[in-house]
């Protein structure tokens, strides 16, 4: 049986320990349905799916809605996959714990989201897994740079994801409060997330890497908006 984050930082995890660890994660992150939040959700009591009209509560098109919201989760899902790939190749232990607790943080946003587009309607995305994948690697290969570009990686992704939440709040009217609640709060914490890790040494990373990260996002809305 997995053992528990509190178990596992009683002792020291062995390389299968870890290995164990990362797999449940994937698995609990890509299989829809099991990833429990530790807090409850902002917002509202769950709006219906949709109204009379076939509008969704926010008075924009529940499918519109479905897939800002399904961004948002795949979005959730590459912020598991980066921090378990930094904490797999962190190189201090107390740098590998700040990236696991942050994932755990991180599990709220993911079953927040997962709930918010049930409750429209619609499924997330098909391709979170090759995005999983995908994130996984950049934050494995963030933690072999060293630990001060590993917390500069954390710091300025959720700088992107800050301003990516903003982006969507900004299309949400003030009558769907529970849409509008969750990504508010998500938007506090990854601020959060961002300055502890500026705070903790993280470097500035240089520009084309920056530019990169920003392709690769674009790339991620346009597909899991449709998909």
């Amino acid at each position: 049986m997995l053992e528990s984050p509190t178990m596992s930082r009683q002792r020291k995890l062995t390389p299968l320990d870890q290995l164990l660890c990362r797999a449940d994660n994937a698995l609990r992150t890509l299989t829809p349905g099991t990833t429990r939040a530790n807090r409850e959700a902002p917002g509202e009591q769950p709006q219906p799916a949709t109204e009379p009209s076939g509008e969704a509560p926010a008075g924009l098109p529940r499918q519109h809605l479905a897939g800002l919201m399904r961004i948002n989760h795949t979005g959730e899902v590459c912020a598991q996959a980066l921090y378990q790939g930094q904490a797999t190749t962190a190189r201090l232990p107390h740098v590998r714990h700040a990236m696991e607790e942050a994932a755990r943080e991180e599990e709220d946003h993911l079953a927040w989201c997962e709930a918010r587009i049930r409750e429209l309607g619609d499924i997330p995305s098909r391709l979170n897994p090759l995005f999983y994948a995908m994130s996984f690697s950049m934050g494995a290969l963030a933690g072999l740079a060293g630990d001060r570009w590993s917390l500069g990686f954390v710091a300025e992704t959720e700088h992107q994801v800050v301003r990516h939440l903003e982006h969507h709040i900004a299309q949400i009217p003030s009558s769907d409060a529970r849409t509008r609640a969750i990504l508010e709060q998500m938007r506090e914490d990854e601020l959060k997330h961002a300055v502890t890790a500026e705070g903790a040494g993280g470097a500035d990373l240089p520009p084309p890497v920056k530019t990169a990260m920003t392709l690769m996002s674009k790339v991620m809305t346009f597909t899991t908006y449709r998909w």
